[in-house]
């Protein structure tokens, strides 16, 4: 129904939480290289079960063919340095979201690309830096899916 899209993603434990995410939801996921860990990785196993098999992961050489593969479908950057709050969009199935690596979130210039419509940021206390990368994830999903009535669950 929706995708996940990491740009270049750095910690396998997170990756593999993702993965469990997305066969739990029914969400396609995209990794973006490179990614700092192997799909073979320990941490990604252990982390991702056995839903590894359950969920599509797609991989793309670069950023360029990440876009190529969506040139159909809707992108949203979420990054904690946009103004929109990601329950403001209404979500379409079929769209992307976008999540940059742990230690420095997206690049200035791949967010650069997206509009202010499609840049969506979760709600921190001012002090507060980012969120972990998975529950990051885990609330845009849930959001996107929460505005379509959970199609597809129970």
């Amino acid at each position: 129904m929706f995708n996940v899209v990491l740009y270049q993603p750095e910690i396998p434990e997170n990756t593999g939480n993702i993965i469990r995410l997305c066969a739990n939801t029914g969400a396609g996921l995209h990794l973006v290289l490179p990614t700092g860990f192997t799909l073979g990785e320990r941490g990604l196993k252990r982390a991702g079960l056995d839903y590894q098999s359950l969920t599509a992961i797609v991989q793309h050489a670069d950023w360029s063919a990440c876009l190529a593969h969506f040139s159909e479908r809707r992108l949203f950057a979420v990054s904690t340095r946009a103004h929109q709050c990601y329950t403001v969009p209404a979500y379409q199935p079929g769209d992307a979201f976008v999540f940059g690596p742990e230690s420095r979130g997206l690049p200035q210039d791949l967010l650069d690309q997206f509009p202010e419509s499609r840049r969506a940021r979760l709600p921190m206390r001012p002090a507060s830096r980012s969120l972990n990368l998975a529950n990051a994830v885990t609330a845009m999903v849930y959001e996107a899916w929460r505005q379509h009535g959970f199609s597809g669950g129970e």
